[in-house]
């Protein structure tokens, strides 16, 4: 059976919001471990970054796998 483009959406939706938690929540645990100390703001910020970066790499390597899907 296949997934609706809906579904589609709201999936890549909910994993995107919960990989941010993730990430912000991660880095507020670790960071000090490390000795490394932000505030609040900084720790959003930067998960907007990684989730910005993993939404590209994401989807460059779905393109690629695409593509080599088809040439198969």
């Amino acid at each position: 059976m296949k997934q609706s483009r809906l579904m589609s959406l709201i999936e890549s939706v909910a994993n995107v919001v919960i990989g941010y938690g993730v990430a912000v929540i991660t880095q507020i645990l670790i960071f000090p471990i490390f000795g490394l100390h932000t505030t609040l703001a900084q720790n959003l910020k930067m998960g907007a970054i990684f989730t910005v970066v993993s939404i590209a790499r994401s989807f460059a390597l779905r393109r690629i796998f695409e593509r080599l899907r088809e040439k198969a």
